[in-house]
């Protein structure tokens, strides 16, 4: 499947489609069976090219999990959900800290110093239960979820499409995501990670009568994660295959023909 979109734009890298099937494709990358890593570096080994697929045992970390629609992972995390709400805020120090000792040689790196500390993300563990509870977590009924480069999409329907774009790129996108609307507001950027921004936000965005695009990768850990993969000027936009179809159809005889786009595509 090719995109007017990407070709328009000269994205840099391949937009990547997002799948639900019970099938997974040959030869496609995994985490293996406990492994910690971060969706969003996957996301970038698709925008290279590759295929890689998750499912129930195969996430890279609870936020993975979740991100990717296979329930609401959190209340797995160290501690449990309580645990989870120290750890994006105040910490475990003064607070169960008996938990970390127990485990210390376990846990990679800085994640030790993260996870007494807290990563201060939020005010409070009581405004982490509060963002929990509002996150759009599902249990999708398909085996795996799969990131494919757009261009090898065969008979398979997308559920999501990610851009992933500079700055000029995301700002003719949003424009785009606009431009046959009589709203203004078709693009959001909700706090969250950046699996849950190219995952369950934009799975949402799905079942409304006017779905709207997600601009991700606001998540600071996954820009670090993933710099080196990507580099540093880019951000995640993401859109329900409905609105995707919706976006290829308005390229023609639009702004991205004339005018200034065709000045600022100079310096994409």
């Amino acid at each position: 499947m090719k995109s007017r979109i990407a070709e328009v734009l000269k994205l840099k890298f391949e937009p990547v489609a997002i799948i639900w099937s019970d099938e997974i494709p040959e030869g496609a990358k995994r985490f293996k069976k406990g492994q910690w890593g971060c969706v969003i570096w996957m996301l970038a080994r698709a925008a290279k090219g590759e295929i890689v697929a998750f499912d129930r045992e195969h996430y890279g970390c609870q936020g993975g999990a979740t991100g990717l629609g296979f329930g609401n992972r959190y209340y797995d995390f160290i501690g449990g959900i309580e645990g989870f709400c120290r750890f994006l805020s105040t910490g475990f120090k003064g607070w169960k800290e008996e938990i970390l000792e127990k485990i210390k040689d376990e846990l990679r790196g800085e994640l030790y110093e993260k996870m007494l500390n807290g990563e201060r993300y939020k005010k409070s563990p009581e405004l982490v239960r509060k963002f929990i509870e509002k996150l759009p977590a599902v249990e999708i009924q398909k085996k795996y979820v799969i990131f494919k480069p757009l261009s090898k999409i065969e008979n398979e329907e997308p559920v999501v499409v990610v851009f992933i774009a500079n700055p000029h790129q995301l700002s003719a996108l949003v424009v785009l995501a606009n431009y046959s609307r009589e709203t203004n507001d078709n693009v959001i950027i909700p706090m969250g990670a950046g699996c849950h921004q190219i995952g369950i936000y934009p799975y949402r965005e799905m079942s409304s009568e006017r779905p709207r695009a997600v601009v991700g990768l606001t998540d600071l850990d996954a820009r670090l994660n993933v710099r080196a993969l990507i580099g540093d000027d880019v951000f995640t936009f993401s859109v329900p295959y409905s609105m995707f179809r919706e976006m290829e159809e308005n390229v023609k005889d639009s702004f991205l023909e004339i005018g200034t786009w065709t000045k600022l595509m100079k310096y994409v």
